[in-house]
């Protein structure tokens, strides 16, 4: 039966809220107590010294950061090339003691995209020369160090961090000189370059430099200015040899903010570096126009975010708690004509039709929308308790975890099996569990509303994007009241028709056909699963969707097998159990591994991946661009996908409009997304937006139309 399949459900769904989350970005650093070592998820920062010969005036003095990262990320050179931040160190230090600027290691070329930085990956240490004035004599150096660093891989992570070392003044510290001693021999050597110089014309500048070292003569090297904002990082350049003297021609960049009379320059080979001081002959170019806002557009913008508004356009007014109530009572109504919540459908259909009295089913119907209601108030709790804790989450979070996708595609496998009529939950049950069941109807349908809610959670319909947006800033007791009202809107319609008779006189009496319509919910139910295991490729790739539906295909054996009699039951269930177990032991893993997501493509390759400062950077060159936040676990996402952006007229007014078109992937947890989801007003998927530069971006509906979508890129 229908109802004693939802006992089974509860168990399952609980399990998934044991999902592991403590894996999720974090991008804080917790405050302790002061020492020479901080350490986050991605980077071990620790302060060193160098004194061999104590803290005196005139001696070598040198203190340094080191950071290690994690493999695939990395924090940034002095000139950080496209995009980054240079790290930046603010010393504290007693009277009579200065320190210098950073002696800056030779970088690395860090392709990211169509751009390009310099930065380091693995270990570097940034050193940085003491000045000890004559008069110095404390026992001991106090020093206080206040550091800050861009972390990247895909996303880019601000970090932060104190230290503080006490070096003793008479004696010698040199444990790790054999660090400061390989990074003086890794960085730049100064060159006096005589000769050398730089040429500047319209679109490129050629750099000939003289005087450098015979061992390289001849060598393919690599080219770092030390000058930010002169030429395309990422750009095509030719270098040459003219017998002695090694030249390149290197494109100058569109957004030039710089003019120098006098470029350095640093030129590499493996870990050998020399820097050039190189004059600049011509003159420059006219520098391109610092991109601005206007001053009454970022009084609004600032208006807005001091109030927790949306920017979704120039008139956005700031949402109060009523409107936010009602949009999220109006988008609960909506996620009813929502795909996610079609197969649940199957289980209130059957249910409603079945019960004939009427006090039976006001009763259904109460106990459905408390569970609908609970189990949205619950969510909202996991999301905000792990978002205090510093977990970038958003709504729908849950289905960023493959194991809680693999479990929810186990229990809809159970229940489409069950409806189409492979086994009764009763014949597995005992008997006192299974009379309970039938004796309890309330408690199937409150089931009922936790299941509608666990897979109707990841679709965020129509009012319902910018009401949890401004939910999650709200204090705990009001965000709650939100999500508590998505559950009534929800739940509103269901409650009604089982207060109407008119609902119950139209429906047919029971009879023959309620077998044939149970049968066919099983393929709702059945699609639902496809799409789960579709979602799952897309975090744990190609293995672990073959593994989950292997492992599918185990589980109906086994329930098969138990439907048996005699000793073939015995037979077939023990070797079917012991086939379950072996594979999920040989395979089981493959299900929650995850793997790198494939990069955003499409087949007419008009899509890029949307990457932190992306969208900065092309309207500052006057770019209009389209930006999709999507998921593959979003079914609306994945609609307004295949339809509206796929439009031949939208394409059309897209190339018209010259709009750049970026995807935001947020099928696995990405805290660079999550964050400007939550700039937007915005804390689920999906979201659109059009930005366009000088003015406030524009968030389009959730659900996407044509006309709307053509209108607003007109404005462009």
């Amino acid at each position: 039966m229908i109802s004693r399949r939802l006992a089974s459900a509860l168990f399952l769904i609980a399990a998934c809220a044991g999902a592991p989350w403590a894996s999720a970005q974090n991008s804080y650093i917790s405050k302790a107590a002061i020492t020479s070592v901080v350490t986050t998820e991605q980077v071990r920062a620790e302060l060193l010294a160098w004194a061999p010969d104590g803290v005196e005036p005139g001696k070598p003095v040198w203190l340094g950061l080191q950071l290690a990262h994690i493999p695939e990320w990395h924090t940034y050179w002095k000139n950080s090339g496209d995009s980054g931040l240079p790290t930046l160190l603010q010393w504290t230090l007693p009277a009579g003691v200065t320190a210098g600027e950073i002696a800056w290691p030779t970088p690395k070329k860090i392709p990211i995209g169509t751009l390009a930085n310099y930065g380091y990956e693995g270990t570097v240490l940034l050193p940085v020369p003491l000045t000890v004035a004559p008069g110095f004599n404390a026992a001991s150096l106090d020093v206080r160090l206040q550091a800050s660093w861009l972390v990247c891989k895909k996303e880019c992570i601000p970090q932060e961090g104190e230290f503080a070392l006490k070096i003793p003044a008479r004696s010698s510290t040199g444990s790790s000189s054999s660090l400061f001693a390989a990074t003086f021999a890794a960085s730049p050597q100064p060159l006096a370059g005589t000769g050398s110089r730089v040429e500047v014309s319209a679109n490129t500048i050629k750099v000939s430099l003289s005087g450098l070292p015979a061992g390289i003569q001849g060598k393919t090297l690599e080219f770092f200015p030390e000058t930010g904002s002169v030429i395309e990082p990422a750009g095509a350049w030719q270098q040459a040899w003219q017998g002695a003297v090694w030249t390149a021609q290197v494109p100058l960049s569109a957004q030039r903010t710089e003019s120098p009379r006098v470029m350095p320059v640093v030129v590499a080979l493996d870990k050998t570096a020399y820097r050039v001081e190189a004059p600049v002959k011509g003159d420059w170019p006219a520098v391109a126009a610092a991109a601005t806002v206007p001053p009454a557009l970022e009084a609004a913008l600032k208006a807005n975010a001091a109030l927790g508004a949306s920017p979704t356009g120039a008139s956005a007014q700031p949402l109060t708690l009523i409107a936010a109530l009602l949009g999220a009572l109006l988008g609960g109504l909506i996620l009813n004509l929502m795909p996610c919540v079609f197969p649940v459908l199957a289980i209130k259909v059957m249910s409603f039709a079945k019960e004939k009295s009427r006090a039976a089913r006001l009763t259904g119907g109460l106990a459905y929308t408390a569970g609908v209601v609970l189990s949205f108030v619950a969510l909202g709790t996991l999301l905000l308790v792990l978002r205090a804790t510093g977990e970038q989450l958003g709504w729908g979070f849950h289905l960023q975890s493959p194991a809680v996708v693999a479990a929810l595609a186990f229990l809809f496998t159970l229940i489409g099996l069950n409806l189409a009529g492979l086994f009764e939950f009763g014949s597995f049950l005992p008997g006192r569990v299974a009379g309970l069941q039938a004796k309890n109807p309330t408690l199937n349908a409150f089931l009922t509303g936790v299941l509608a809610t666990a897979i109707a959670s990841p679709c965020t319909a129509p009012f319902m994007g910018a009401s949890l947006g401004y939910a999650v800033s709200l204090p705990a007791f009001q965000a709650l009241a939100v999500f508590a009202a998505i559950g009534v809107g929800m739940a509103l319609p269901y409650l009604a028709a089982s207060a109407v008779p008119a609902v119950a006189r139209a429906l047919p009496r029971p009879g023959a056909w309620m077998v044939t319509f149970r049968q066919l919910m099983a393929f709702p139910m059945f699609a639902t699963v496809a799409w789960l295991v579709w979602v799952l490729g897309q975090q744990s790739g190609i293995d672990g969707a073959g593994a989950l539906l292997a492992l599918l295909v185990v589980m109906a054996l086994v329930l098969w097998s138990l439907t048996l009699k005699g000793r073939s039951r015995t037979i077939a269930a023990t070797l079917s159990i012991a086939l379950g177990a072996f594979s999920i032991w040989a395979i089981g893993q493959n299900v929650i591994k995850p793997v790198e997501p494939p990069a955003v493509a499409s087949a007419s390759g008009r899509w890029q991946a949307w990457e932190p400062g992306r969208v900065d950077q092309l309207t500052a060159q006057g770019q209009n661009v389209f930006v999709d936040f999507t998921a593959a676990w979003c079914v609306t996402c994945q609609y307004n996908k295949k339809t509206t952006l796929a439009n031949a007229e939208v394409l059309a007014d897209v190339d018209a409009k010259n709009v750049t078109l970026l995807r935001a992937d947020w099928t696995r947890r990405d805290p660079a997304v999550t964050a400007a989801l939550a700039q937007l007003g915005r804390n689920g998927v999906p979201v659109y937006v059009i930005y366009k530069s000088g003015r406030a971006p524009v968030v389009l509906s959730e659900i996407l139309s044509v006309g709307d979508v053509r209108a607003e890129l007109a404005k462009l």
